[in-house]
């Protein structure tokens, strides 16, 4: 991914409570997860040490699996090796998810999901936590107090969870929001499908058509607080601004604010002179030889139905990556 140059977060899993998982991905003890999780970092870290800081794309992560798997001493030394490291080592993992989960907890723990992470320090700054779909107000307020991100993965919550992700009470708190895709939690690995599938979740939840959902450092207009709904623009900054809120990437990723880290892809939306739209798209009151201007609605358009064969380039810290890799 280094030598591909693309940003990536990886994490090595750590768990040390089988509950009906691989067996390899299980170890003996916390001692020696936690063994494991520190030589992760150290051999992650060395791969680009050699290169200046704003070089190194691929950075380790802490993933405790969730709650249910790993034991009370696995999750304190977690926490106290994110404490202690001077890097400032990220943490990922998945909350509150399904009701199952949060039971399970409950029942052997004596606590909420998000109290466990709290308690050994697992909830950060530096922390993203994948789904967060039973958390009430209260929580989210302290995912906020936290600097907690949230990984949105509206497909795979279609797919696994029995109650949708509360979007608009998250925004509401200034929880940082990102999507995800969740990898193996549905059909798609393409943020395209997590910003469609984000929309059309927050549209059933609120039982209604779209009034604009406010976004941090959006430009989506306001609408009656009782209507707000998730739309396309805010799903796109999720996508992109959101996202690297979330990741804690440098100051200004996914903007094109002068001195930003230029993380970007290039869309192709109409091809010249023919004026044929690209890919999945068309635009039938488009003349040969005619002037046109991109509308908002033709960015629309490209939301909806657009795919990689509207990806004709793409730059990560400047640099630009094969296309192809993404394709």
């Amino acid at each position: 991914m280094q030598r591909a140059g693309i940003r990536a977060f990886v994490g090595k899993l750590s768990m040390d409570i089988d509950i009906a998982s691989r067996p390899t991905y299980v170890e003996s003890s916390a001692e020696a997860s936690l063994a494991a999780a520190e030589s992760f970092v150290r051999g992650c870290r060395a791969l680009t040490a050699h290169l200046p800081e704003h070089q190194r794309l691929v950075h380790p992560v802490l993933t405790p699996r969730f709650v249910p798997t790993c034991s009370d001493e696995l999750l304190e030394g977690l926490g106290k090796l994110a404490a202690a490291d001077e890097e400032g080592l990220r943490i990922q993992s998945h909350l509150a998810e399904a009701a199952d989960q949060v039971e399970w907890v409950r029942s052997t723990r004596g606590m909420e999901d998000i109290e466990v992470f709290d308690k050994h320090g697992l909830l950060t700054s530096r922390t993203v936590q994948a789904h967060c779909t039973f958390l009430p107000p209260p929580d989210l307020k302290r995912l906020k107090e936290r600097g907690t991100a949230v990984a949105h993965c509206p497909l795979s919550n279609a797919y696994f969870s029995s109650q949708p992700f509360p979007m608009k009470e998250a925004l509401g708190e200034d929880v940082k929001v990102g999507l995800g895709t969740d990898v193996a939690g549905g059909y798609s690995v393409d943020v395209m499908s997590a910003m469609r599938w984000s929309v059309g979740v927050a549209r059933m939840r609120a039982g209604g058509p779209p009034q604009a959902v406010e976004v941090k450092d959006g430009d989506s207009s306001k609408g009656d607080e009782k209507g707000k709904v998730l739309d396309w623009k805010g799903a796109l900054y999720l996508a992109t601004r959101g996202g690297a809120e979330a990741l804690g990437l440098p100051k200004g990723t996914g903007t094109f604010d002068v001195g930003a880290p230029f993380d970007a892809q290039q869309i192709r939306l109409i091809e010249y002179p023919a004026l044929f739209g690209v890919g999945a798209l068309d635009f039938f009151d488009l003349e040969p030889g005619e002037k046109v201007a991109i509308t908002e609605e033709m960015v629309e358009k490209w939301w909806c139905v657009g795919d990689e064969r509207n990806r004709m380039g793409m730059w990560i810290q400047g640099k630009e990556v094969g296309v192809g890799i993404f394709a």
